[in-house]
């Protein structure tokens, strides 16, 4: 997933007045949100000049999907727990808040997945893809990587691919590497493996197709999941990015995405 960063939306010109606000479920979220609207008033997102989100990095994943492809980027409000994607909450002076913004351009990850029925299934995201066992038995993956075999037998609880943004989500939990937004590097990362045991995956050019077959499927079914989109059963997967698909993501200045993912390498 590559990303451009550059200079609010509103640099140099005035700032927005069409904001549209949209919050998640609860107290914290709700109560920003009537506050932030008796203020700034409300727009429909499909009128909007901006969308402020209020909740937590789910809520933020959320609401990127539903603006995918629109020219309408995103500031998230932290009403959450981590809000790695967010910014602090803070209802003053947000219309100069958004144009002191930098802006990142996010392109997902696509998703491919054949079942054993034949059918097929296709799906976006914007953390990673992952791949599941279903059952006690431990999964039994081949990879390929541009076309060649890289990895004949993967025996594995499973295995994923991370865009940089998401390499500090589920991905860093199975001691992933974090990567930078300006690397192009998309995190290939076992979960559990148990065969080869020492291997701790690998980084690939954010331009490769990645490939898994599924051994034994009857035996050892598996699943896989694109964020919010789950398929079970599949025999085989393919991820690669997705360039023609983009998000716009803003935050306050030195809090960039880049900035947040090299600080965290550096935090206990």
């Amino acid at each position: 997933m590559n990303s451009d960063v550059s200079d609010s939306p509103w640099a140099g010109s005035a700032p927005p007045k069409n904001i549209a606000f949209v919050a998640t479920g609860t107290s914290k979220a709700e109560d920003g949100f009537s506050r932030l609207v008796d203020r700034y008033g409300n727009c429909p997102v499909e009128m909007a000049e901006v969308v402020v989100c209020l909740g937590g990095d789910g809520f933020m994943l959320e609401t990127l999907r539903q603006v995918m492809d629109r020219p309408v980027p995103v500031y998230g409000m932290n009403c959450g727990s981590v809000g790695f994607l967010m910014n602090p909450f803070d209802q003053d002076d947000l219309p100069a808040r958004l144009t002191a913004t930098q802006s990142a351009v996010l392109h997902p990850l696509h998703m491919r997945a054949t079942c054993v029925d034949g059918s097929v299934h296709e799906a976006d995201a914007l953390n990673d893809v992952f791949l599941f066992r279903q059952t006690r038995q431990a999964a039994k993956i081949r990879i390929d990587v541009d076309g060649r075999e890289r990895m004949p037998e993967l025996i594995c609880d499973g295995i994923l691919v991370a865009t940089p943004a998401g390499s500090t989500a589920y991905n860093l939990s199975a001691h992933g590497p974090i990567v930078p937004l300006a690397g192009n590097l998309l995190p290939l990362t076992p979960i559990s493996a148990f065969r080869p045991r020492r291997w701790r995956g690998a980084l690939l050019p954010s331009s490769a197709v990645v490939t898994f077959s599924i051994l034994e499927t009857e035996k050892r079914p598996v699943a896989a999941v694109a964020d919010f989109t789950e398929i079970r059963d599949v025999v085989s997967v393919v991820v690669r990015e997705n360039p023609a698909r983009s998000v716009t993501v803003l935050f306050d200045p030195g809090q960039t995405l880049s900035e947040r993912i090299i600080t965290e390498q550096f935090s206990a």
